[in-house]
C-alpha cells in the first residue's frame, strides 16, 4: 500500500491538505496563545526547580505524549487492512485529531496551571509541529499498524 497522489487520487490529496490545514490551525492557535498568555522571555525559558509539589506538572507532558501515541495507535489498529486507502482515511483523520487534542490540552494545562513550566509546553508544541501529516507519514502510519 503506497499513497500515490496521481490524478486518480486527487480527492486523497485534498483530504490530506484539509488535515494539514487543521494541524496548522491547531499549532498556530496554540503558538498565538503562548505568545499572548505566556510570559515568553529568555529568563523564563529554563528548567524550573522540580520539587515534590511540582512533580505532577512534569508528568503532564510525559502523560500527554504517552496517551496521545496510545490513542493514535489504538484507533489505527481498528482499521481493517483490506480496506482501500480512501476508506481508511476517516479513521486516520480522527486518530490524528485525537492525538493533537491530547497534546494541545497538555500544552494549555501547563500554560494555565503552572506557567513556570512553560518550557515543557513549548517542547510538546514542537513535537506537535513535527507531527504534520504528509502523504509519506500517512502511508507509513497506516502500513505499520496493519502488520
Amino acid at each position: 500500500m503506497h499513497v500515490q497522489l496521481s490524478k486518480n487520487n486527487q480527492v486523497m490529496s485534498e483530504k490530506i491538505k484539509m488535515l494539514q490545514i487543521i494541524h496548522l490551525a491547531i499549532c498556530a492557535g496554540t503558538i498565538i496563545a503562548y505568545y499572548i498568555l505566556g510570559d515568553l522571555s529568555i529568563e523564563n525559558l529554563h528548567i524550573p526547580v522540580i520539587d515534590s509539589s511540582s512533580v505532577i506538572y512534569v508528568l503532564i507532558p510525559v502523560f500527554a505524549f504517552v496517551l496521545s501515541g496510545f490513542l493514535f495507535r489504538f484507533q489505527l489498529k481498528q482499521i481493517n487492512p483490506k480496506l482501500k486507502l480512501e476508506e481508511k482515511f476517516p479513521i486516520y483523520y480522527t486518530a490524528s485529531i485525537m492525538r493533537w487534542a491530547v497534546l494541545e490540552g497538555a500544552v494549555f494545562l501547563i500554560l494555565v496551571l503552572k506557567p513556570d513550566f512553560i518550557l515543557f509546553g513549548i517542547l510538546i508544541l514542537i513535537y506537535m509541529i513535527f507531527l504534520r501529516p504528509t502523504a509519506e507519514r500517512i502511508d507509513n502510519d497506516l502500513s505499520n499498524t496493519n502488520n
